[in-house]
Order: C-alpha cells, then structure tokens, then sequence
C-alpha cells in the first residue's frame, strides 16, 4: 500500500505540474502570430480569454506604441462588438517613408459584446509599416470583465527573465526576408491616401504556446500515469 500511495502522490505532483505550465499560458492575453517582419504589413490577433467564473469580458482597450507609431491601423468588424478608433497627435513627429508623421492611431476599443467564462475572442487589426529600428512592438491591453475588474495587461519582462503577472502582449519584430527590404509588402502597395494591402507574416507557429505546453504537459500526465501502472503490474506478478 504504501507503494501505491508514493506513485499516487508521484501522479498528483505531475498532473499539477502539467496545471500549472498550461493555465498561465493559456489565460494570458496575446498578440498573433506573434512575429512579424520589420518594415512590411501585417495582420494580428489580440487573443483575449475569460480568466473569470463569475464574470464575462465586456471591454477589450488596446493602446498602440506612440515611440514607434504606425501609420495604417485597420479593424475586421467583429459581430456582436463595437469597435472605436482613436488617433492623437504624436509626443514629436515621426519620419517615414511618406512623409513626417505628426498623427497615428493611439488606442483601439472593442466594447458591447461579451466574452463568457471559459470562452475566448480574437480581435484582428491589419497595421503597418512596422518600424525598422526595434526588435519589438509592446500593445499595453485593459481587460473590463462584467462586475466591474479590469485588468491591466501591461507588465514588462523581468529582469530575471521569468514571465510578469500580467505580461503585455508582444509583437516580436524580425529582419525582412524579401529583396526590397519592406517585408511581406512594398511601399507601392501600401500610398498614403489608400489602406495598404496587407498580407498575414508566416510566424514560426500557428498556434499558441500555451496549447502546445497544454498538450505537452497532457502527454507527460499519460507517460507517468503508465509508468505508475507498469510499476503495479511487476510489484504484483508472484515470484517464478
């Protein structure tokens, strides 16, 4: 018995490991694909799960980088949700490749829908032309659930490289594949006076980390749970 009870407690430290990788992960608001490749066009998704039981997410508030502002922002209609715009003037002008940029799109707010527990929205914008001069774009994010909370999704990395209790979700920014140094669209694809023509950036995956360390830490549950099984079989199978 006293066999059984270690691999039972061998088997309850492994599922609540597995717990414990995949829950965070998964309950992290997120950008993606999370690369994108400096000086081109892209489309992303602001992932947002419900974290709550008792509450649904009624207000999704992204604000957009102002130290590197992108000069075409467009939303995809989202049924259900009431998005605004807003665009402000700049701390001081930005160049680019048409022209001083002195205005961008500051803050993004979807509201009047509902995000229920244990349901997750992706909200999608096309933007561009993302900045050469950095390897990444920070998106500060607040979560308004229906009682009232709202979370601020704004934390930095740490220094010691461990992840913050509530990370901002980050657009990992890469060098250019293409020849003509603008990414997965030129400029001639993208005039001032039109939206640009935007296409989505291969990333390194489709899916998020957090389903691949939920499926992971599945896998090392099942393994253990055999090796527990195993374990029992040879204890009990009597002597030749």
């Amino acid at each position: 018995m006293s066999f059984v009870r270690r691999a039972a407690t061998v088997l309850a430290a492994a599922t609540a490991l597995t717990v414990g990788l995949a829950i965070p992960a998964l309950a992290h608001v997120t950008i993606q694909p999370g690369t994108a490749e400096q000086g081109g066009f892209t489309k992303v998704a602001f992932r947002v799960p419900n974290e709550r039981d008792d509450a649904s997410t009624t207000k999704v508030e992204v604000s957009f980088p102002v130290d590197h502002p992108l000069a075409f922002v467009s939303v995809k209609p989202l049924p259900g949700w009431d998005v605004k715009v807003t665009q402000g003037k700049l701390p001081k002008p930005v160049k680019t490749e048409y022209g001083d940029l002195e205005e961008a799109v500051t803050k993004v707010v979807w509201s009047g829908g509902k995000i229920n527990p244990g349901e997750f929205q992706e909200f999608e914008v096309s933007m561009g032309q993302l900045p050469k001069d950095t390897d990444a774009l920070v998106f500060p994010t607040k979560q308004t659930y229906s009682k009232g909370e709202v979370v601020d999704w704004a934390d930095a990395p740490k220094a010691d490289g461990t992840e913050a209790e509530h990370p901002a979700p980050t657009l990992k920014l890469v060098p250019a594949s293409g020849g003509d140094g603008h990414g997965t669209a030129s400029a001639s694809a993208a005039p001032a006076a039109a939206a640009p023509s935007v296409t989505p950036v291969a990333a390194a995956t489709s899916a998020s980390d957090g389903t691949a360390r939920l499926l992971g830490g599945a896998g090392l549950v099942v393994g253990v749970i055999g090796v527990v099984i195993g374990a029992l079989g040879l204890r009990r199978r009597p002597a030749a």
